[in-house]
């Protein structure tokens, strides 16, 4: 009786724990997607480094509001119980522009 209860308790830790970790490559990305911004790279360059950083599975969003520039990063978290729970997890950047026109 104990032992499905055990591997319950793993498994939401397990699920837990690479939330956390899709959460920190969703904020790593974001803010590489930011500095690129902020150097005047486009937004297909954005996409490929937040890609390279935050997994292939990774979406970008670009916006501006005025002289910020927003990066918004999203995905779902991975494993066999990040399928089964849909959690869609987000981090977003801003920053000045610093590209002199």
């Amino acid at each position: 009786m104990t032992l499905p209860a055990a591997l319950l308790l793993l498994a939401m830790l397990l699920a837990g724990a690479s939330a956390g970790i899709t959460q920190l490559r969703l904020e790593e990305g974001a803010r590489a997607g930011a500095r690129a911004l902020a150097r005047g790279d486009d937004s297909a360059s954005v996409e490929r480094t937040v890609r390279t950083l935050a997994g292939a599975t990774a979406s970008a969003a670009v916006s501006a509001d005025g002289e910020w520039l927003h990066v918004t990063v999203t995905d779902r978290v991975g494993g066999p119980l990040g399928a089964t729970i849909p959690w869609l997890l987000s981090a977003r950047a801003s920053t000045r522009s610093e590209a002199t026109g």
